[in-house]
């Protein structure tokens, strides 16, 4: 666990430049806003307790003029709370959600550039499983709390010092006889709100002190059965086609028992802050009353006085008691953040590992030239165990290279050329200026309309419902030709066959000059992938092309091969 100090550094490092942002005129705005409308909160708070004494002093009176005149001034504190309140949650949220906004677009700017996303599950360097739900929500929460939090703790320092000296000067003096002397105590009240509180915060840290890792934990396993079902609904054919629902079930029941054991010992560590929390609050009903009640019977002061005093000293011990109040709330945020920055921390470290000089790493260059080169070229896994070593070969453009030897291992090439693969040693040349087209097994179909889905990652409109049909008819997809334009969740919907012709519809779409196809027409009959080979030679001849594939007849349309 990381300490205090550094913890909150590290949230101010990767938060606290949104101060400094684009925006930052309209933002230190909204933050000044919303300190003078918290300023304004403690005002009324102040003016309530001066009504208050005004009111009981007209009943004690039996005024009914002074009753009649402290109702007018009761519904003008009631309009100036209603004005204040209104305002100052319109510019909290104004803030949360502009905070929010600009701290998720950073962290996604991060996880989706140049496969960051893909090369993180990779390192094992801090905890950062489930981005999603770390980006989704746990930055929801890192935010929203941190302004709620911040703004309650400026709130109840506010309160604190101005409730200080209206108690002190409520307390007047009181004189403890101790035999020998008599000693004088000023703000008496004052000290017993202190200490009073300062009992209330330590035993209520000691109940909840459990309940941080217990919400840290809990964030956790719900996380990982939530990525379990979306899991299981992303692959639901593959699964039923297996019959593998006895085994999903089994999952499932394996992670929601990680959640009722982790539930039971936040249950525990709840029920001890409830009970601190009831028995705190009735007391704290009582004890106000019981403490300025004397000076009352003496006839010191008036009953608006100490209806004012009991009052002040409510709101002074519920300010000084800030810490207990919150205790949930601070696990709650404390737990987020470090989900969020052990995301960030993962994608640092990966940043470094990449950029640091180090013989075990694949150089990617440009120059001027359009062939692809591999200079002493080798691959290994993660554990430095080499698949790859000493490849050296040069493809050119019109060339049409067969990868072969194993499938596993070509794909590794594949992504070295592609820079999601860093790990190895050698250097790769790419074509200057000429973009790779990269056919995994699986096309990326994204949901929305079929024609969008075909066109990814360009937007719709770059291609023509008419060009699209075109080349939907030489894949073999006809019955694809009166679904362009709806919209459906193509990944399901669509079979592996029909999903890897779409990959070819979009490769004709793009027409690029290099072309790497790992497996990409493996689920079709070998003269269904002669013809979709045959379609990119006829149709794109100056294209180059690396081809990794199981089919003995795909030879015939390669110039060479390379074994890996």
């Amino acid at each position: 666990m990381q300490g205090q100090s550094g913890f909150f550094i590290q949230f101010l490092r990767l938060s606290g430049p949104f101060w400094h942002s684009e925006n930052k005129a309209v933002i230190r705005q909204q933050t000044l806003v919303l300190i003078i409308l918290t300023v304004l909160q403690v005002a009324l708070a102040v003016v309530i307790t001066e009504w208050s004494a005004a009111l009981f002093n007209a009943l004690e009176q039996h005024s009914m003029s002074g009753l009649l005149k402290q109702i007018g001034v009761l519904v003008l504190i009631f309009a100036a709370s209603m004005a204040v309140t209104f305002m100052h949650l319109t510019v909290k949220r104004n803030l949360q959600i502009g905070w929010r906004s600009w701290l998720t677009e950073r962290v996604i700017g991060r996880w989706m550039d140049k496969g960051r996303h893909y090369q993180v599950t990779h390192i094992q360097t801090v905890e950062h499983d489930n981005p999603d739900g770390r980006i989704a929500e746990d930055i929801r929460i890192a935010i929203d709390e941190a302004i709620n939090l911040c703004h309650s703790l400026f709130f109840s320092v506010l309160l604190v010092i101005s409730f200080t000296t209206i108690l002190w000067t409520l307390s007047g003096a009181v004189t403890l006889d101790l035999g020998l002397i008599e000693l004088p105590i000023h703000g008496y009240l004052v000290w017993i709100a202190i200490i009073y509180t300062a009992a209330g915060s330590f035993l209520g840290w000691l109940a909840g002190k459990p309940l941080t890792l217990t919400t840290n934990a809990m964030q956790t396993v719900e996380a990982n059965f939530r990525f379990g079902l979306v899991k299981a609904r992303e692959n639901s054919q593959a699964i039923a086609l297996i019959r593998g629902e006895a085994n999903e079930q089994a999952r499932f029941l394996g992670l929601f028992q990680a959640i009722t054991e982790v539930y039971g010992r936040q249950t525990h560590a709840f029920a001890n802050i409830l009970l601190f929390n009831s028995g705190y609050s009735v007391l704290s009903m009582a004890f106000p009353i019981l403490v300025a009640a004397p000076r009352y019977v003496l006839g010191s002061i008036t009953l608006g006085a100490l209806m004012q005093s009991v009052l002040v000293f409510q709101q002074m011990s519920s300010a000084l008691s800030w810490p207990v109040n919150n205790m949930a709330a601070i696990a709650q945020w404390r737990a987020s953040v470090e989900r969020v920055l052990g995301l960030v921390q993962a994608l640092d470290d990966l940043e470094q590992e990449i950029a640091r000089p180090d013989p075990q790493r694949i150089l990617i260059e440009r120059p001027d030239q359009s062939i692809l080169r591999f200079h002493d070229l080798c691959i290994s896994k993660l554990d430095n165990e080499v698949i790859i070593c000493g490849l050296n070969a040069e493809i050119g453009l019109g060339e049409r290279v067969l990868i072969t030897g194993d499938a596993s291992t070509g794909a590794k090439l594949f992504k070295a050329i592609a820079g999601l693969w860093p790990w190895g040693r050698g250097r790769i040349e790419l074509p200057d200026g000429d973009p790779m087209f990269f056919m995994p097994p699986r096309p990326y179909l994204p949901d929305g309309t079929l024609h969008a889905a075909i066109c990814y990652p360009s937007p719709a409109e770059s291609f023509s419902s008419a060009a699209i049909e075109e080349l939907l008819n030489l894949a073999g997809l006809e019955e694809l030709l009166e679904q362009l334009e709806q919209t459906d969740t193509w990944e399901k919907v669509l079979t592996r066959e029909q999903q890897q012709r779409l990959g070819l519809v979009r490769l004709l779409l793009y027409r690029p000059k290099w072309i790497l196809l790992q497996e990409a027409f493996d689920s079709l009959a070998p003269d269904g992938e002669e013809l979709m080979l045959r379609l990119i030679c006829q149709l794109l001849p100056e294209a180059a092309m690396l081809m990794i594939t199981n089919q003995p007849s795909a030879a015939a349309f390669h110039h060479r091969q390379i074994i890996v």
